[in-house]
């Protein structure tokens, strides 16, 4: 996919990306070694506060779903800066890492996490976009959030 079929695909899914957001703790918001960006877990935020709540108890799939979703948006905010600006330089998503803040009785963190992997595939395409991925249950998530994802991608030279 070309610059502008991902910003004109962003742009017909309504997505304006967000700037990177300033780290909460000792971490930066992503590294890059060779060809690969890894970009450190973003949690979601609704309203520009952390979308506290859990799986299973105060949410449900869906909303975890959307949850996942608007995470996505702000890791695309995040890997355009790492891409210095130009998601073009986006070879392909590698891999997904989601943790969902969940009780011990939930077992549906993987279609939790299809909001965000279903979004990267609808920006960067079948081949960009398609990429391994952990879905993981979790006690708990900093600031009480319900899901936080983290991502490597391969950039173009």
């Amino acid at each position: 996919m070309s610059s502008s079929s991902i910003a004109a695909r962003l742009t017909e899914l309504g997505i304006t990306l967000p700037p990177v957001a300033v780290p909460a703790a000792a971490y930066v918001p992503f590294v890059q070694t060779g060809s690969l960006v890894f970009l450190s877990g973003h949690i979601a935020k609704k309203d520009g506060k952390p979308w506290v709540g859990q799986l299973g108890l105060t949410m449900t799939t869906e909303e975890g779903q959307a949850a996942a979703r608007a995470i996505a948006i702000d890791l695309m905010g995040t890997l355009q800066a790492a891409a210095g600006g130009d998601l073009d330089r986006v070879a392909r998503i590698v891999k997904v890492m989601s943790l969902v803040n969940s009780t011990p009785t939930y077992t549906e963190q993987h279609l939790v996490t299809n909001g965000c992997s279903e979004l990267l595939g609808q920006v960067f395409g079948p081949q960009a976009g398609a990429h391994a991925r952990s879905a993981f249950g979790v006690a708990q998530i900093p600031l009480g959030a319900c899901v936080e994802i983290e991502l490597i991608a391969e950039l173009k030279a």
